[in-house]
């Protein structure tokens, strides 16, 4: 999850009746974006193609769905995914925007071998971008969308308006829920028993759950409900997505670097890395000098304190999810796999509490750091601080940690794909 925590390129074959079901005051990202492009397709072909590209903070990712719409008018089934990426994401070259494109046109490539000739021009093609490029200035994340646009421009594929944008970030959190609900089999028939979600990505993280008391419902702030429908079921959803709150974010955050912007000569240091360490990092365009403490404390302690004053206070605490099963992704995923705490191929089931235990021993261990990433105590120690101090979550909650639920991945792309079928008419 974020896990994650976007962008999005559908090539779908269908015929059309156009409906939109997002029930918020803004305007459904995808109104306007596939429905006027899409309406004049009248395809009877059996074969549906969904290829979504995921811009995200520290990659580009592309999804092709292959469906087959055994009868006209009812939801397609999903037969399979063929996923591959690059690094580094596009607000990487936040002052190269035209290299940024050819990382897109990259793997533009992986579609043309996914997908047949014969269905390209019917193919719309649609980038949406995430927290990586909400955080960029206006003018500098519009320059690299441009030259994104104009590579799908001189692509084979149908080019709908509006193909390139920014999502906006309560979607992905939405859409990851759907995802995970449909692939568990949660979102079939009128079943209100759902799991929650939690995605955390490098510069943003979302919380979605389906509220299941009405105290929850009561005491939520406006703008963290949403009504959504999906397969004939309407889903009063409590989502948030926390910007400057993804991992990488945190990490400056917690370095006191955010504001600074990287001044030079400047070196941000921390209780969370090992005391020896020098070293620079770049993100979002922007490199910072970063190391240990010289002098003083380190390890577990010192460095929970830091992390704590970047989530404590600062986040909605929903009382109901400490009696919540929910699926964590993206971050959640790769920081629990890269210390063993699950298999990095299966997953696995922890409890919040395991995250503080291995921050606990790899933290207070900083002084044998001899390779790996110099960030791990810190990451660990955030996302305990994150979960237990920023969303309120017991230490006995159990979360499920996956990539990939029935070899399909997890995260919001292909909740937005079954949605968009929904609004063209294709679910029954």
């Amino acid at each position: 999850m974020a896990t994650s925590q976007g962008a999005v390129f559908f090539m779908l074959v269908v015929s059309c009746v156009c409906s939109t079901v997002f029930h918020r005051d803004q305007q459904t990202w995808f109104e306007g974006v596939f429905l006027s492009s899409m309406c004049p397709i009248n395809v009877s072909a059996s074969i549906l193609y969904g290829i979504m590209f995921d811009a995200g903070s520290t990659g580009t990712r592309i999804h092709v769905y292959t469906f087959v719409q055994k009868t006209p008018g009812q939801l397609p089934i999903l037969e399979g995914e063929i996923f591959d990426s690059v690094k580094p994401g596009l607000s990487a070259f936040v002052d190269q925007p035209k290299q940024g494109a050819e990382t897109v046109q990259e793997l533009l490539e992986v579609a043309k071998d996914s997908i047949p000739r014969s269905h390209w021009k019917r193919t719309p093609v649609v980038l949406k971008a995430t927290a990586g490029l909400r955080l960029l200035p206006e003018q500098k994340a519009q320059a690299l969308l441009f030259e994104v646009k104009e590579i799908f421009r001189k692509s084979p594929f149908l080019v709908p308006k509006d193909s390139v944008s920014i999502m906006d970030g309560s979607y992905e959190g939405i859409l990851a829920w759907v995802t995970v609900n449909f692939l568990t089999g949660q979102l079939h028939g009128h079943n209100q028993e759902t799991v929650g979600t939690l995605d955390l990505g490098g510069a943003s993280t979302q919380i979605t759950f389906l509220p299941q008391f009405e105290k929850t419902l009561e005491q939520t702030p406006r703008g963290y409900l949403t009504s959504f429908e999906m397969f004939n079921s309407t889903y009063k959803l409590y989502t948030h997505s926390y910007l400057g709150f993804g991992l990488k974010a945190a990490r400056l955050a917690t370095l006191g670097a955010l504001e600074t912007q990287g001044i030079d000569g400047h070196t941000f240091r921390s209780a969370c890395l090992p005391r020896s360490l020098e070293a620079e990092w770049i993100f979002g365009g922007v490199k910072y000098q970063y190391g240990g403490n010289q002098e003083g404390e380190m390890g577990f302690e010192p460095c929970y304190a830091e992390v704590l004053r970047v989530v404590q206070g600062k986040l909605h605490q929903p009382e109901e999810v400490q009696r919540s099963s929910f699926y964590a992704f993206s971050y959640y995923y790769d920081r629990a796999a890269d210390t063993d705490m699950i298999d990095y191929e299966k997953g696995g089931v922890l409890k919040v509490e395991d995250f503080e235990r291995k921050a606990r021993e790899v933290c207070d261990n900083l002084g044998n750091f001899t390779s790996g990433s110099p960030f791990l105590c810190m990451d660990l120690a955030y996302i305990t601080a994150l979960l237990k101090d920023g969303f309120g979550f017991a230490d006995s909650t159990i979360l499920q940690l996956t990539k990939k639920v029935n070899n399909i991945e997890t995260g919001w792309a292909l909740g937005a794909t079954f949605h968009l079928l929904q609004s063209l008419g294709i679910s029954h």
